[in-house]
């Protein structure tokens, strides 16, 4: 009988999504014959009050970074977790539905909330194992190392520490690096020079957009090839085209090419969401960060400067030097960034997790 695992994530931040995603796909290769069921049980409980209280969500994070470093210091500290989430009946009977029809071997959470929720309605039932999936780095939030789960699942060995030292048994704590989608294994990460092609940026815009067509402008006037995405948002790639004011740009809205994209630039410039850094860390891609989410973003930034794989660069005008550094003395910040960068790429991390979940 083939093996069936049931994936959980919800929508507050793209790399529960991200994460949830890449497994899926990394099922899909090394076992087609598994059966995979992903879910986002908060919309389909709370409906349109779930979209209001994502959209704030995402308004605070994008607009006033700071200000959610109390909401995450608060959960931080908090210890009653298990006890908060009893309130959580409607979920939980959707979820213990789905446990009862769909059967799970193996429940693969995203979302921290989600392997309290197991627990609370298994109990002492070992039917299905459970395993969470940490979706930042260094900066882990209480919520996730203090979860019921058998296993956690981490990006790197900073974040491993991390988890331990929160009190999780190193026999539980499995370090295979953030589960990307398995594309990026198809793409080759030996790209050309950029002495030899010239510098290529890639501008991921998904905060700060009000500030994004004066960056664009000021990108424009350094030699560089420079590719933009703008996800779904038509009237920024209106002011991103006019920024532009004829001069030769590649934009992109709402992609599924980001392997692709990552791979074939130099340096991206973008924000230090969970996805995004360790997208970039996959394609061995420098990054520039221009935007920092107070708190569980921090420690995303933090790898890429520990490790010298970039840069934090927060106004315009510091991008701009950062991309100009990069390039210049024949490329040599630029091929420093690369090197490190390589060392720690794990670009095969769904395709591993999705051999331990069969093995488990």
């Amino acid at each position: 009988m083939a093996k069936k695992v049931l994936i959980l994530t919800a929508g507050f931040g793209e790399g529960h999504n991200s994460a949830a995603r890449g497994i899926r796909a990394g099922l899909a290769r090394v076992a087609p014959q598994v059966e995979v069921e992903l879910r986002d049980l908060f919309p389909e409980t709370f409906g349109v009050f779930n979209e209001v209280v994502r959209r704030a969500y995402v308004g605070l994070i994008n607009r006033w970074p700071r200000s959610w470093r109390y909401v995450y210091d608060w959960l931080d500290r908090k210890k009653d977790f298990d006890q908060r989430f009893q309130k959580f009946r409607g979920l939980k009977k959707n979820l213990g539905r789905l446990l009862d029809r769909f059967q799970p071997d193996v429940v693969v959470s995203t979302f921290p909330p989600y392997p309290y929720f197991l627990q609370q309605i298994l109990g002492n039932d070992r039917r299905c194992k459970n395993i969470a999936v940490v979706t930042d780095s260094i900066t882990i939030n209480a919520i996730w190392y203090h979860a019921p789960a058998d296993y956690f699942l981490v990006a790197n060995e900073q974040s491993a520490a991390v988890v331990r030292q929160g009190g999780v048994p190193e026999a539980k704590v499995r370090t295979f690096g953030f589960p990307v989608s398995p594309r990026f294994v198809d793409f080759s990460k030996d790209r050309p020079l950029p002495t030899q092609t010239g510098p290529r940026v890639l501008y991921v815009i998904n905060a700060g957009t009000s500030r994004a067509p004066d960056l664009v402008r000021k990108l424009l006037q350094l030699n560089v090839q420079l590719t933009v995405t703008v996800g779904r948002n038509e009237n920024l790639r209106r002011k991103v085209e006019s920024a532009a004011d004829g001069r030769k740009i590649e934009i992109f809205g709402w992609t599924d090419e980001m392997p692709r994209l990552l791979c074939e630039n130099h340096v991206l410039i973008g924000k230090a969401g969970g996805a995004t850094v360790q997208e970039t860390i996959a394609a061995a891609c420098p990054m520039i960060i221009n935007h920092v989410v107070s708190g569980q973003e921090e420690g995303n930034a933090q790898l890429i400067v520990e490790t010298n794989s970039g840069v934090i660069a927060l106004s315009n005008d510091e991008v701009v030097a950062q991309v100009q550094r990069a390039f210049t003395d024949n490329a040599r910040q630029w091929s420093e960034w690369s090197t490190n960068i390589n060392k720690i790429s794990r670009p095969r991390a769904s395709l591993d997790i999705a051999e331990f979940l069969l093995s488990i």
